[in-house]
């Protein structure tokens, strides 16, 4: 099975039949996903009326999967009239959605659910999925607060409680643009005294420019100038979850940074891994691939490029 994220850079209903809708149908088909995450539809709040909002970004969604093959259809009902699996906060039209392939896995009837404010800064979806393993897994479509180190760190929190049990922790999947670097380490040994390492360097120390603020931890600006890695340190502690990247010692790959000024918004920071997949405690053993998509299409299709896991279904512990 294969689970892969994608951050769309602003996709809009004006995108369609365009070279980059082009580029995006194709960087999806190349991947073959199983289930994908997808972040940043976006809709025209000046052209567009607030109560059609919805509507617009649906009919979007479903064509992009129909042009990849995919599905992002439930049931419609009275609290989801959209009948589609996406989520957004309530007042900005940005969206994250979940696309799969019907051929290969199911949406569990009834466990779509869309989280926005207060708990996410852009809006959160969600899904069970029967991939073949002893039970549905739980896949999330997140996109983390840009701007706001300490949102990012609630909004871990509310992830984590996304996919808690008592106890324990579900059979499940974190996909999405984090806006930040990982907490994952890698190498020998345990805490303070080890041989452990992140496995994302330090990108900020040498930088200077003005947004330096929303990744920082505090304290640290003007001196050693550290990432703040707390958000993905919630998820992480006590292999809660793992990153799949990290998990697998995969070769080390930005995910942004090769759009440069003047392709889309102006980006200082140069290249960082930013979007992650994180797997958790029973998914972990089940992890056979990561890979980070790097071909023509996918380097046109968005300022983000798509990540990827394969796992093999039958090695997912059950809850625990």
């Amino acid at each position: 099975m294969r689970i892969a994220n994608l951050n769309a850079y602003k996709l809009s209903p004006r995108d369609r039949g365009t070279p980059s809708w082009v580029a995006r149908v194709h960087a999806i088909q190349e991947i073959a996903p199983d289930v994908l995450a997808l972040q940043e539809i976006v809709v025209d709040e000046r052209t567009v009326n607030r109560d059609a909002w919805d509507h617009v970004a649906a009919a979007l969604i479903h064509d992009l999967a129909d042009a990849c093959h995919l599905s992002a259809r439930i049931s419609a009902s009275a609290g989801y009239p959209h009948g589609t699996a996406m989520a957004a906060n309530w007042h900005r039209p940005w969206w994250t959605a979940l696309l799969w392939n019907p051929a290969t896995v199911q949406l569990a009837e009834g466990s779509y659910r869309p989280y926005g404010a207060p708990d996410f800064w852009h809006g959160c979806t969600t899904g069970m999925f029967d991939i073949g393993a002893h039970e549905p897994i739980k896949v999330v479509s997140y996109h983390g607060d840009p701007f706001r180190p300490n949102f990012r760190r609630d909004e871990a929190l509310r992830l984590k409680g996304i996919f808690r049990t008592t106890g324990g922790v579900v059979p499940g999947v974190c996909c999405g643009d984090f806006n930040s670097i990982s907490a994952a380490r890698v190498g020998e040994g345990e805490g303070p005294a080890g041989q452990q390492r992140y496995y994302d360097p330090e990108p900020y120390v040498e930088m200077r420019h003005d947004d330096l603020e929303y990744q920082l931890l505090d304290g640290t600006l003007g001196t050693t100038q550290l990432a703040d890695r707390r958000q993905t340190e919630a998820l992480l502690r006590n292999g809660y979850m793992v990153d799949a990247a990290a998990h697998l010692q995969a070769p080390w790959q930005p995910t942004v940074g090769h759009w440069k000024d003047g392709d889309g918004d102006p980006d200082p920071w140069g290249q960082r891994r930013i979007d992650l997949i994180l797997a958790t405690r029973p998914v972990a053993p089940a992890l056979t691939a990561y890979r980070t998509h790097h071909t023509a299409a996918a380097e046109r299709a968005a300022d983000h490029l798509p990540v990827y896991i394969d796992l093999q279904p039958d090695l997912i512990a059950r809850t625990a």
